[in-house]
């Protein structure tokens, strides 16, 4: 990942970010957390949090007796999270500004992964890998955000959605199946088409198994 790169989109982005994304990413958003299959009690790890606009949703599903780590590299994202947590109260919530390549997160530690429109640390193996050991075994990962369609959809909409994606991402490759790092890492996955195949939400299990390979 172009760290860098990554944090001048969003020291421009952040400002008006949950204005141009919170709604046009709604329905999605809750279809990928209520995929997580979370419970009272349980941990999260929303990695690449952004402004936290995953946050109320989370809290919802893990109750204040659960826990919630949020993880980005943007300092001007961050910023606009933590104010979320203090106007909520949310007490659960730990924020951390890192590099998500090298988090440093604690092995097998949350129930649950989230990457939410975070298209770059798809593309990278080192960040992925990073979550994928903070997971317990059994935990499930999910992913969801903007792909390329196929055939007349295609021709219509890649082009809207190439619009929307570039202020907000760094590596324009693998838009047509950008779950497939994360597939190899953890084997095959359940993956949906959304918003008239421009969307997805991929989910898969960490298994113990796999993991020893």
């Amino acid at each position: 990942m172009d760290i860098e790169r990554v944090k001048q989109k969003y020291q421009r982005n952040a400002r008006l970010y949950d204005l141009l994304v919170r709604r046009p990413t709604a329905r999605l958003r809750a279809r990928a957390i209520d995929r997580m299959a979370l419970r009272p009690g349980e941990a999260a790890l929303d990695f690449g949090c952004g402004t936290g606009l995953s946050f109320d949703l989370l809290e919802h599903a893990v109750g204040p007796e659960g826990r919630i780590v949020g993880i980005d590299v943007s300092s001007d994202m961050l910023a606009r999270a933590r104010d979320k947590v203090r106007r909520n109260g949310w007490a659960n919530v730990t924020l951390r500004e890192a590099n998500v390549e090298e988090a440093g997160l604690q092995p097998e530690s949350v129930d649950a992964v989230l990457c939410f429109y975070t298209h770059d640390i798809l593309h990278s193996e080192r960040a992925l890998s990073v979550a994928v050991e903070a997971l317990r075994d059994g935990g499930c990962f999910v992913a969801a955000g903007a792909k390329l369609t196929h055939g007349l959809r295609g021709r219509l909409l890649n082009a809207i959605t190439f619009a929307y994606s570039l202020p907000a991402i760094t590596n324009v490759s693998g838009l047509d199946r950008p779950w497939t790092l994360l597939e190899e890492l953890l084997g095959p996955l359940e993956v949906e088409e959304q918003l008239c195949g421009t969307a997805y939400v991929a989910r898969g299990i960490k298994s113990a198994r796999r993991r020893l390979l």
